[in-house]
This record gives C-alpha cells, structure tokens and sequence, in this order.
C-alpha cells in the first residue's frame, strides 16, 4: 500500500489515527508490572502500544503470603521464601526484557502484616524491586481501571477479590466513583471461628457494611480475581458452554445461584479435575462461593460478567495517555496485528470502505465488527491455505482480545471462516455456532464472502475501482465496475460474487462506469 489512507484526517472514522506508531505508544512497548498478593506473586509484561494487553512474559508463584495472618499478624514463613525467589528471578528477567523500571504493588498482606515494611525493606535490598503497598481502596480503583482497559464505556460495579481481601469500585461514565474494601478473601474466611454458623454470620455483616454505599440493581457486575474466574470456569462445565474463554463471560444471578449450589453438592477433586484448577485454587472456591451468593443477593446486578484484567491492566492503563485510553481495544489490537502481518497493511481500511454498502443499515456496534474483521483478513496469510480458515477462526475466538463478547468472538469467527473457505458445514467449529442466532450467523456468512469476493477482485483498491450497491427490498446486488476494473472481474471474481449474492439471497448486475 502507498499509505495515501493513513494521511487523510478521516481515513479510520469514526476511531481517529492508529496511535501505535507514535511516540505516547512506543513508550508503552515494555511495560513491567509485579502483583505481591496474599495468595499470588505474579509478573506480567505487556506489550502495550496497541491499546490491548498484550502479554509479552506472563508468570504466577503461588505463594500464600497471607496464609495464617489472621492467628499471627505475621506473613506466612515459606510464603516470604517462596516470594522472594520469585522476586529475584522476575528482576533479573525484566532487565533481561529491557522491561525496566517495573511497577511493583502489595496489596492486603502485606499491608496487614506487622513484618510487611520489614519484607519490604528486605526485597529491595535483595532485588532492588521497591514495591508500593497500597491500601483497599487504592486496590479497588486500580481493578476497576484494569477493567475499564478492556471495557472503556464499563457501567456497574466492579468486585476483586484476592487472598486476604475484597473490594468494590463503581464504575460509571468511564470513571472510577465509590470504592470500599473488606477482609472478606478466602484465606482469611478460612480462619474465621465459630463453625458454618459463625462465618455465614461474619460474610454477611461484612458484605452488609461493605455494599451500603454502593448503587443497588448496577447494570453489570465485574468480577475480577482467580477464586471468581474458577467460579465461572466450574460454571461453563455445568452449562456445557463450549467456548472457555473466561474473559467477558456473562452469567445471569440465576444461573449463578444455580452453580454455587452444584458446586456445594459436588465432590471437589472431580470439579477440579473436569475444569483443570489447581488444588491450592480449588480449596477456596467454597468460601468464595459463600460470598458471592450473599454478594450476589444484595447487589442484584442485572448481568454478571469475568474480567480477565485486574489490578495489573489498571497499572498499564495508569500510564496510558488520555488520547490512548480512548480508543477502542478491539479496534487497535485488530489495526496492529493488520500492521504487524498482513501482506498490504492498510488494505483493510480499503475493503471495509468497499463492503460496507452491503451492511447499510448496520450501527456502529455492528460497523465496528465489520471493521475489525476487515484489518484481520489477510493476517493468516502465511499458513498453509488447507488451514487458513481454521487458523482465523482460532485465532478470532481465543485470541487475548478486549471489548468483545462471546457471540462477537464466534461473529468474527465465522467471518474469518468464510473469508477462506466457501462452505462450513461439517466443521469441527460447529459446538460454537450456536453462539450465534441465525440472523447473526448468516450476517457473519454475508461478511466473510463479501471480504473473499472484494480481496480477490482487487489486491490495491477495491473502493476506487469498484462499488456495490445493495437492494435489499427489490433483492439485488449490482456491482459497478471502472473501465479499469473490467479485466479484473475474471472467472474467479465472478463465483465470489455469485457466492455472496446467494448468501444475501439476491439477484446481481454488473455495469461499468464510462467516464
């Protein structure tokens, strides 16, 4: 491409500019951050000039920090020796990345502890990490920010629950509001006295005082932290869900209800086994369990949905600019993977100008799936062409991608699928097109021929040598050549516009435009 596209001020309407390339961007290109957490240490590298998260090095200890620290006020022994070995590796790796300076936060055990300063004092001279303990509700903002990575309009409540603590954050017109905290993580609930009697009593005082100040009937419920998402892996194996991306997951407050108490009747090891949780996971999930029901019951969110990003995206989001934080994830993942590996960067910016007469009455949501599955088109193109249709459809369905739902994955999915391959019948994606209602599907199927048609057409500029114009009351396609274009409408071209006009359900015409 000539990247005449990139230059006119409208070229990406309605996102602006990809900023990937400039300099606000290239600073986020390795950004370090380490999460001391009362169950977990764990260091994550991003790669954050696309906008989305991407995960250069991801790595968890699990160490039990605050295991006990209810009965000692101490950090747990061989939770300090466990810890600090990670710490010292995850130094040494994150200069080894060029990831330096890296981010270190502490959160409830450490902060609770009367031998924290004491720790912290003792990583800093043993790594030269210094870590920043911060309070509960410097712990809540900062989740909600991580969600308001991969959701910049998010509307509701945000709960992250760690090892030793939980907290709330409201999150509303893309701002972080009320925030409040609890002692009401699993390891804690774990040394609470007084039998089942005396911890339903504990839960729900805590859950009582901690939810007062918060909106009731929020429009989502964010769930962030591992005891959640093992609660929603356990909850896909019950439904027999079949995509197990946890990552915007949605769950009704029945279906939940519905889970907890599977759970509560199940043998555990068998639960594990099914979902591959590990068993230090897996023996806090009852008490987890406990406290979303209550949870649950005294929010009445109308939708329950995973966030895969916490405490660690808030920090990369912290050091976004304003202009960045803006954009779209989806959109700017999908821009700088085009960039990064497709043939023609910039091609599909081009096709998406030339398809999207067939997709008229279409709104932005829709407009921005068509777009997305655009810049993606051509990025498989160096697999071998009998796979290429799986690999997009893998990729679209599993790939680390923020601002999309489930049924929006299997859409781009099947878009991609239909880009390299005309038919899909007997596909061993089948369990996931149910996902889709039949309108989204054949909407899906429409899109993805109508990308195969137009990359084949023309490999530079389809919108400029062509047009198309779509009838849907009178159920006719016409395709408007240049006097250029003619020869380019070859044998092939015209099966792939015959194809996609049998998946409109239309007749075609083909003119061409004297000058």
């Amino acid at each position: 491409m000539d990247g005449q596209a990139e230059d006119r001020p409208n070229a990406w309407d309605p996102f602006g500019r990809p900023l990937f390339g400039g300099p606000e961007a290239r600073a986020l290109s390795r950004v370090g951050v380490v999460d001391i957490g009362s169950n977990s240490v764990r260091m994550v590298v991003f790669d954050g000039a696309a906008r989305s998260p991407a995960y250069f090095f991801n790595e968890k200890v699990m160490c039990a920090l605050g295991a006990g620290l209810s009965e000692t006020n101490r950090l747990s022994p061989e939770g300090r020796s466990r810890a600090l070995a990670a710490l010292r590796r995850f130094a040494i790796l994150a200069e080894a990345m060029d990831a330096t300076p890296i981010s270190v936060v502490a959160t409830a055990a450490m902060r609770d502890a009367e031998d924290g300063p004491e720790f912290c004092a003792e990583i800093e001279r043993e790594t030269g990490l210094k870590p920043w303990v911060i309070d509960g509700t410097e712990e809540a903002r900062l989740s909600a920010q991580g969600v308001l990575l991969g959701w910049p309009g998010a509307e509701g409540i945000v709960c992250d629950i760690g090892g030793s603590s939980m907290e709330l954050a409201e999150l509303k017109g893309g701002m972080v509001g009320l925030r409040g905290t609890s002692p009401l993580g699993p390891l804690k609930l774990r040394e609470v006295s007084g039998g089942k009697k005396g911890l339903d009593r504990y839960i729900a005082q805590e859950i009582g005082r901690l939810v007062a100040p918060m909106p009731i009937a929020p429009p989502r419920l964010y769930l962030v932290g591992g005891s959640w998402r093992a609660i929603a892996r356990l909850d896909m194996e019950r439904r027999g869900y079949p995509l197990t991306v946890l990552h915007e997951y949605r769950m009704t407050r029945a279906a939940l209800l519905e889970t907890i108490d599977w759970i509560a009747g199940s043998d555990p090891d068998a639960l594990r086994q099914k979902t591959g949780t590990s068993p230090d996971r897996m023996a806090l999930v009852p008490y987890a369990a406990q406290v979303l029901r209550k949870l649950v019951a005294h929010l009445r969110p109308h939708e329950i949905a995973v966030s895969s990003y916490g405490i660690r995206e808030g920090l990369l989001y912290e050091q976004m600019p304003a202009d960045l934080r803006a954009r779209d994830p989806l959109i700017e993942a999908c821009r700088f993977a085009e960039q990064r590996a497709a043939r023609q960067p910039g091609f599909g910016n081009r096709l998406y100008n030339f398809i999207l007469p067939l997709f008229g009455a279409a709104g932005p949501d829709k407009r921005r799936l068509i777009r997305a599955a655009c810049l993606l088109h051509d990025t498989a193109w160096r697999a071998h062409p009998d796979y290429r249709h799986e690999i997009c459809f893998d990729s679209a369905t599993q790939a680390n991608l923020g601002g999309l739902e489930h049924w929006e994955r299997v859409f781009l999915g099947v878009s991609l699928l239909h880009r390299y391959k005309n038919s899909r019948s007997g596909s061993r994606f089948e369990p996931l097109f149910a996902l889709l209602d039949a309108d989204r599907m054949r909407q899906a199927e429409v899109l993805g021929k109508a990308m195969r048609f137009g990359a084949m057409f023309s490999l530079h500029a389809p919108d400029s040598l062509a047009e198309l114009r779509h009838y849907p009351k009178k159920k006719q396609l016409e395709l408007i050549l240049a006097e250029a274009a003619v020869p380019l409408f070859g044998e092939v071209a015209a099966a792939r516009f015959a194809s996609l006009a049998k998946a409109l359900g239309v007749e075609t015409s083909v003119r061409v435009r004297r000058r």
